[in-house]
């Protein structure tokens, strides 16, 4: 699926979406250049999901965790733009932060990616002239609901 995202109100409406259909253990998987909106996204969703607080960028601490008891389901928010090597997404104990939780990773394949995981939903964002395009594609656990 392929969807334009002329402004943040229609990031913000894509971002509702996903937290409507996204289930503990799944992965939201986000790439795209620097400035592409991975993070604005990402808080789209966790906005959605029940998070009233702040959302900050996980570039430096790789993981935040949200557990808010208001949300929907709790979420490991994961930028993995600083790993050198998948196997220190090993290290960090990212098996743990999954755990009862939905996985939004930015930069995944720096953590070895999640596309052929059942439960990943893969979310490509490109800058446009007009805003963004967003390619949505979904694993196996998707089918039928694809946001």
């Amino acid at each position: 699926m392929i969807e334009q995202l002329p402004d943040l109100a229609a990031m913000e409406r894509l971002g509702a979406r996903i937290a409507e259909r996204v289930a503990s253990g799944d992965v939201v998987s986000l790439t795209g250049d620097l400035g592409a909106g991975k993070t604005t996204l990402a808080r789209f969703i966790l906005s959605a999901l029940g998070h009233t607080g702040d959302v900050p960028s996980p570039t430096f601490t790789i993981i935040e965790t949200y557990d808010d008891p208001a949300m929907k389901v709790a979420a490991a928010h994961a930028d993995f733009y600083r790993l050198d090597h998948p196997s220190e997404a090993v290290e960090l104990g990212l098996d743990d932060y999954r755990e009862g939780r939905v996985l939004i990773a930015e930069w995944p394949e720096k953590a070895g990616g999640f596309s052929a995981e059942p439960g990943c939903l893969s979310i490509n964002l490109e800058i446009e002239d007009e805003g963004r395009l967003a390619t949505v594609e979904g694993g196996a656990n998707w089918v039928g609901r694809m946001p």
